[in-house]
């Protein structure tokens, strides 16, 4: 059974960074998109970033762009997103997401909930 699970959430002051990392498991994602979605409270769940199979393709939302990188290592497993100049705005859940089906970034962007695997989510929390 695949299991996500993200680590690296926790409090920092608005313009700091922090890196989220993903642990994929109980499946072989080296052929599978991943990428990041988040939940702010009393929001729609929305997405963040998508990288593809190779890790040579990477998309971002408008919000992410500029700010936040996705990066993967399929030989571990694993896919990472560093959030630089962080803003209050980005408290959210966040949560590390692998495509079921296919290893582009429309696997991801575009791919209904059930065609995702989900981790748990991480919150993290940006002060003002």
């Amino acid at each position: 059974q695949v299991q996500l699970v993200e680590s690296g959430g926790g409090l920092v002051q608005a313009g700091g960074t922090l890196t989220l990392s993903c642990a994929a498991s109980g499946g072989t994602f080296s052929m599978h998109a991943m990428g990041w979605f988040r939940q702010a409270p009393g929001k729609e769940r929305e997405f963040v970033a998508a990288i593809n199979w190779s890790g040579h393709t990477t998309y971002y939302a408008d919000a992410a762009k500029g700010r936040f990188t996705v990066s993967r290592d399929s030989a571990k497993n694993t896919a990472d997103l560093t959030m630089n100049a962080l803003k209050p705005e980005d408290t959210a859940i966040y949560y590390c997401v692998a495509s079921r089906t296919g290893g582009t970034i429309g696997d991801i962007v575009q791919a209904p909930p059930l065609n995702l695997a989900w981790g748990q989510g991480t919150q993290v929390t940006v002060s003002s």
